[in-house]
């Protein structure tokens, strides 16, 4: 694949990971003004789910592959245990929501279509991102130790918000009706899922690597 081609496709996907963020927000948004509801405890709603903050993350990523210029967020986020790690962490929230969640409702709509390009769509065109553009080879084991703390962090966050407000964003760590116990449990599941896919990717980039 040409380097223009990478280029144009990284424009492509950069601009749909942010069209479906900005559809979902005006969704929530949209959603609260109609209840009444305040407009800033929407926002931190809208980035307290797992999918919205690593589609965020992935759709920055194909921003700044698609842009030439020389910058630090630039430097920061091509790196490759970077790219690998938001990888293994959207690649996570399709299987989650595919596994999970999609059978619990059935959206219509616009939020029939954020839903596909943030569940299921961006998942997948990131992979192959990562396929065709992250350079292999230079992942190490303690990476995988760098990219679990991003969902451990992320957990710690909704226990604290879902203890104080009593919302929590997703049914299967929802402590007020399943528990502390069961809610650990599902999320010790979640975060082993997690670790195989960040071991098959780093043994992708080592194979990658080595053939390269």
């Amino acid at each position: 694949m040409s380097a223009v081609t990478k280029h144009r496709l990284c424009v492509a996907m950069a601009i749909l990971g942010w069209s479906g963020l900005a559809i979902q927000l005006e969704l929530v948004l949209f959603a609260r003004w109609a209840s009444g509801a305040s407009v800033v405890g929407g926002l931190v709603s809208y980035f307290s789910f797992f999918t919205i903050l690593t589609n965020t993350l992935a759709a920055t990523v194909l921003t700044y592959a698609a842009d030439t210029r020389v910058s630090r967020g630039r430097t920061f986020f091509l790196q490759p245990w970077v790219g690998s790690g938001i990888a293994v962490s959207i690649i996570v929230v399709g299987a989650a929501y595919s596994l999970l969640l999609r059978q619990l409702w059935q959206p219509e709509g616009l939020q029939w279509l954020a839903n596909e390009i943030l569940h299921d769509v961006m998942p997948l065109l990131f992979a192959l991102y990562w396929w065709f553009c992250v350079p292999k080879g230079s992942l190490r084991a303690c990476h995988i130790g760098l990219w679990v703390v991003y969902p451990l962090m992320y957990f710690a966050y909704i226990l604290l918000r879902g203890h104080l407000l009593g919302v929590y964003p997703y049914p299967f760590v929802d402590v007020e009706k399943i528990g502390y116990a069961q809610t650990f449990i599902n999320a010790s599941g979640i975060l082993a899922g997690f670790v195989a896919v960040a071991l098959v990717v780093m043994a992708v980039d080592r194979r990658s690597g080595t053939r390269a």
